[in-house]
């Protein structure tokens, strides 16, 4: 898509490109790939799921179980935007009863950095309500 110029109401000219809009000579635009990303991990309960999966494979039951206010029906809603973006695995263990385990796949383990680093963060600068 080529870019177009544009004037924005300041009276700056403006790029757009790939549909977003930059101040020219400023800063660029929000990447498009960083706002699919954070939407995705910033969802309800998506990083509290991530962060509980980060220390090994769990049951569905599990992670419920380390995330209390989770819905089963909500929890059952993440862990299938998750498996399809790639991020978990879910896997069927044989055995009577079947049971399924769900753990990260090494995309979802190089989240790992990001989301300890928020943790961290969160500890730092957050308070409790």
């Amino acid at each position: 898509m080529a870019a177009t110029a544009a004037y924005s109401r300041s009276g700056g000219a403006t790029r757009e490109t790939a549909g977003a809009t930059a101040v020219e000579g400023s800063r660029p635009a929000c990447c498009s790939l960083y706002h699919h990303a954070i939407e995705l991990v910033g969802k309800r309960w998506t990083g509290a799921i991530l962060l509980v999966l980060m220390d090994g494979p769990l049951h569905f039951s599990g992670i419920r179980q380390l995330v209390p206010e989770l819905s089963d029906r909500l929890l059952s809603e993440r862990l299938k935007e998750l498996e399809a973006e790639g991020i978990v695995e879910r896997r069927v263990l044989e055995g009577s009863p079947v049971r399924v385990e769900y753990s990260l796949t090494a995309k979802g383990r190089a989240l790992e950095p990001s989301l300890r680093a928020l943790k961290e963060w969160a500890r730092q600068h957050v308070s409790d309500r």
